[in-house]
């Protein structure tokens, strides 16, 4: 299935029904009174994330959604029926943003999560309401109320826990099919991964974690150049990123050091809490390097590029470091969920002061 990320679409909910101006009308009761029911109640857009959804493209092609009408009240104090709402099944992750403002509304982050997009109009008021000593024949009733209408953005940003960073070819896709049972595609030319994907590293019976792969970036991308960088959103969600660099490229003139910086760069373009995230350089492709000078590359390197935080060096096509990198991932996102649920259980439900 083709990977769409990303769409535009209109809602519209339903107006509310008219109440009913009506009287009762019956053998041998010359003055019944208002008997004239309520307006039905609109059809509200209702998202809802399933798990079992992994793209936006059910949104690319179908960009309108309205919502019937309610139906509107009649005599005989019988209320108009209420439309059913729409319900728009989007994959956990979805964010929704209202197109003109560019605001927020919606991350739907859960399985499960709801959110009223466009809520329907309510019903209007038969005369049966507005009835009274003084006014026994009301003909005064309340129009429908009109549904919400918007244009919305969606755009999906995977839930991992782990995503990967990296020049075209570094090695990213080997990594994640080294470690994990997804298959993208590997080649031996630029941006061959076109769509990001997703594998669970199991790294025993009952600990697990998922990492996201995502197209290459390359120095420019903010100003468009390559792919650009709007798959860096992918990365959003994630605890831990991992800066995969290309020991040993194939053009002996590339500078891995240079290229590294130019990605935190670009990275920090993007988005500062992104590039504010934890971030573990691994270093790739240590296979195609001879032994005699393998540490000395590496060293040379970190001292380059100045970086004191954690390295890892590996080999994604041999398997060479890969396992013991899993086990390091795996006690950081441990160490990540547990500090989150400690943090929950210290936040003191509010005092209750009960009223004089």
């Amino acid at each position: 299935m083709k990977f769409i990320d990303e769409a535009k679409i209109a809602v519209y909910a339903g107006n509310g029904g008219n109440g009913s101006a009506s009287f009762r009308r019956e053998k041998f009761i010359p003055y019944g009174g208002p008997d004239g029911g309520d307006g039905g109640r609109g059809a509200s857009v209702i998202a809802v994330a399933d798990r079992n959804i992994n793209t936006l493209i059910d949104f690319r092609y179908t960009r309108a959604f309205r919502g019937r009408s309610g139906e509107n009240g009649r005599g005989a104090d019988c209320n108009g029926k209420g439309a059913e709402d729409i319900v728009l099944r989007m994959p956990v992750g979805t964010v929704i943003i209202n197109d003109l403002n560019g605001e927020i509304l919606y991350d739907l982050a859960a399985d499960g999560q709801r959110a009223v997009i466009a809520k329907g109009g309510k019903g209007g008021l038969g005369n049966l309401h507005f009835k009274s000593s003084t006014n026994r024949a009301p003909r005064q009733t309340t129009q429908g109320e009109p549904g919400e209408a918007l244009e919305l953005r969606l755009e999906l940003k995977v839930m991992a826990d782990v995503g990967l960073l990296g020049m075209p070819n570094a090695g990213k896709s080997t990594f994640i099919r080294a470690v994990s049972a997804a298959r993208p595609k590997v080649a031996d030319y630029p941006f061959t991964t076109l769509a990001p994907s997703l594998g669970v590293v199991r790294v025993s019976i009952d600990k697990s974690f998922v990492i996201a792969d995502i197209p290459g970036i390359i120095e420019g991308a903010a100003e468009g150049a390559g792919l650009g960088h709007r798959f860096l959103r992918h990365l959003a969600r994630t605890q831990l990123l991992l800066h995969i660099i290309d020991l040993a490229p194939c053009d002996g003139a590339a500078d891995p050091v240079h290229e590294a910086h130019a990605i935190v760069e670009e990275l920090r373009k993007y988005d500062e809490t992104l590039y504010g995230k934890p971030r573990w350089l691994v270093l790739n492709k240590i296979d195609l390097l001879p032994d005699e000078t393998r540490n000395d590359r590496v060293g040379a390197f970190v001292r380059d590029y100045g970086w004191t935080g954690p390295v890892f060096v590996i080999s994604a096509l041999t398997g060479t470091g890969c396992k013991e990198l899993t086990y390091a991932i795996m006690a950081h996102v441990d160490a990540m969920h547990n500090a989150e649920a400690s943090a929950a259980a210290d936040i003191a439900p509010a005092e209750f002061t009960p009223a004089p």
